[in-house]
């Protein structure tokens, strides 16, 4: 709890066993967050029952895979349903720290932003820190590509730790996006697109055999895909396009 805001940690879960349970623990250790919600998109481990050996944990299991972007679908829906008024993402295969996670509350909490995400690259620590070279060169030229067309300047559009207000996430018409990786992008586009300012903190992560990660196909694909989107935001922004993913604005006052 903080400052009477319930606090839920979301996690989207994909064979986490390993990881899961430190992950867990630390999140816990933070002293803010009142409830974890666990979807796990059908994994082949057991990572089902070892979130439901965790205490102060909602676990949902969906039956297929439905990918990282429904998995996420489902945990905000979760998380609204428990009445969270600040929901926060944290993988659980332990890249990202959760001991951010007080930093990031107290940001939406005090009502400052409304939504805050954890930066790799805003420290100048990634390829020190073990991001792949081809990562780190793709992250830096689809975030320069996303900031032309949408107007911001946010460090990078591609990082998996994310915090929004309750708010937010009931405005935003997530179930328009894609089930696979680009909803990460796509829900960012999003909340610029109704005029959100997005604040960021540096976050240190870990690079490991664990931590969850796409390989080069799919990483191609997630690039094509976050080039449309931004092609798409761009096309709304000037008239030419609507869609219900970025739907017409009322004009201003």
């Amino acid at each position: 709890m903080f400052r009477d805001k319930k606090v839920v940690v979301v996690m989207p879960a994909y064979n986490a066993a390993v990881t899961l349970r430190q992950t867990h623990e630390e999140v816990m250790d933070q002293g803010v967050v009142d409830l974890v919600i666990l979807v796990d998109d059908a994994s082949h481990d057991n990572t089902t029952e070892i979130a439901q050996s965790l205490p102060n944990t909602k676990v949902f299991r969906h039956d297929v895979n439905r990918g990282y972007g429904g998995n996420q679908k489902t945990c905000y829906h979760m998380a609204l349903e428990e009445g969270a008024d600040i929901v926060i993402m944290v993988h659980p295969d332990y890249q990202y720290t959760p001991k951010l996670i007080p930093t990031m509350t107290a940001l939406i909490g005090n009502g400052l932003y409304p939504c805050v995400l954890g930066s790799r690259i805003l420290g100048g620590q990634a390829r020190r820190q073990g991001m792949p070279w081809w990562r780190y060169v793709s992250n830096r030229f689809l975030t320069f590509f996303d900031n032309i067309l949408m107007g911001s300047r946010l460090s990078e559009f591609h990082t998996g730790y994310r915090a929004f207000s309750a708010e937010l996430l009931r405005q935003l018409p997530l179930e328009e996006n894609s089930d696979d990786f680009v909803f990460d992008n796509q829900m960012l586009a999003q909340i610029l697109w109704f005029g959100h300012i997005i604040a960021e903190v540096t976050c240190p992560t870990r690079y490991f055999e664990e931590a969850s990660s796409i390989n080069f196909r799919r990483s191609v694909k997630y690039g094509f895909g976050c080039l449309w989107t931004a092609i798409e935001f761009r096309l709304a922004r000037l008239g030419w396009r609507s869609t219900p993913r970025f739907p017409k604005l009322p004009p201003n006052p």
